[in-house]
């Protein structure tokens, strides 16, 4: 276990070094990216990919069955 805790506290201390001697347009650009990624993955989520399987099934076995018969084709 101090092992892979060792592990990840060099690995956090690699990448704080690295972000925190950055130059500046560096940091605008991974400001950026992580903008673009919080657009794509939580807010067009959110809005256009709704949780079909809850909508539809009140169970998990109605669930499971749908996704199955979708799967082999068997219905």
């Amino acid at each position: 276990m101090t092992g892979i805790m060792s592990a990840l506290k060099s690995l956090f201390i690699f990448y704080y070094d690295g972000f925190r001697t950055m130059s500046w347009w560096g940091r605008k650009a991974w400001m950026i990216i992580l903008i673009k990624l919080a657009i794509m993955f939580l807010i067009l989520k959110l809005f256009f990919f709704p949780d079909f399987l809850k909508s539809k099934f009140s169970s998990d076995d109605e669930r499971s069955e749908y996704v199955i018969e979708q799967l082999t084709g068997n219905k």
